[in-house]
């Protein structure tokens, strides 16, 4: 679980505490100067029925926690853990750069990828959509989140590799991510990819996005760390990054050697069960500010009422 802010800008106004203190016994040492002017304290806390003087740190505490709220409510405070959940949509990206052609799986990377991928849609639930984003240079969503399993596992059918080169995981995030704003549903991307993100944007940026977004990550890497040859070129299944993104997204990075772990890690991805929740507190602490001034209001009124 995590506090994140969407506005962290705005906490820098944590400084006034310090001066709301300050301020706070300034006003006391006004007070009293002027509270002496009187000679018959026990008379005047009679007629008020409260202290001559209220040194009561108690209010400096609420005007405290009140302050301290406001602030934290306009920086967009917001609560991240993780539940349990039953259902889930998700969206399915799948890299389709020219280096998924390489034959170590089964016909190759590319085929098996999207047979897998077809098997995982046969097992979702019928209230679980799907939605499918294709990457290479450039990201292009095949289909939107949907529940007609026949037209999605079509869509995958009909996928290409690309011609251009180049591994754009960054946006692939960002596009994913879009597909699932309005589900209120459990929400993951499964990322399949055999390589690493090399153009585009920052892999940093997109996992913020996609954590704003109470969304979950599962990467899938295909093929072995150490690369395969492709016409004379090396292909590296950059895991580090894979496992940084699930692992910030709360997801799980699975490694596929062959076709049968593809299919375990889709099995896993099904059974895991876990769904990102998203609490945006800024309306709770405005509430809790708002009692609590009315709580002051009435004590200073009452029990802690100072003379004129």
């Amino acid at each position: 679980m995590e506090i994140i802010f969407n506005s962290p800008e705005y906490l820098w106004l944590l400084f006034s505490l310090p001066i709301l203190i300050l301020v706070h016994f300034m006003t006391l040492n006004k007070i009293k100067r002027r509270a002496v002017k009187f000679a018959n304290f026990s008379a005047i806390q009679r007629i008020t029925g409260g202290e001559v003087l209220s040194k009561n740190l108690f209010l400096l505490l609420i005007r405290g926690i009140v302050l301290l709220l406001f602030i934290l409510s306009i920086a967009g405070a917001t609560f991240i853990y993780t539940g349990k959940a039953s259902n889930f949509d998700y969206v399915l990206a799948m890299d389709n750069s020219n280096s998924m052609i390489v034959e170590d799986f089964m016909p190759t990377r590319f085929d098996a990828a999207k047979m897998t991928a077809k098997s995982f849609v046969d097992k979702i639930g019928p209230d679980n959509y799907v939605g499918i984003i294709s990457f290479s240079s450039v990201s292009k969503m095949e289909t939107p989140l949907s529940n007609d399993y026949f037209h999605v596992k079509s869509v995958i059918d009909r996928i290409k590799l690309s011609e251009v080169g180049g591994t754009d995981m960054g946006n692939a995030l960002i596009n994913s991510a879009n597909l699932l704003l309005n589900s209120e549903k459990g929400k993951a991307i499964i990322l399949i990819t055999d390589g690493q993100t090399n153009i585009g944007l920052s892999l940093v940026d997109a996992v913020d996005y996609v954590n704003m977004q109470g969304i979950i990550v599962y990467a899938i890497g295909i093929g072995t760390p150490e690369g395969s040859d492709f016409f004379g070129t090396t292909l590296v299944l950059d895991e580090q990054s894979l496992s940084y993104i699930a692992a910030t997204t709360n997801g799980k990075y699975f490694r596929a050697e062959n076709t049968e772990q593809l299919k375990d890690a889709y099995d896993q991805v099904l059974n895991i069960g876990e769904r990102k929740v998203i609490q945006n507190l800024s309306m709770t602490f405005i509430v809790i500010a708002l009692l609590l001034l009315l709580y002051e209001w009435f004590l200073i009124n009452t029990k802690y009422r100072t003379i004129p």
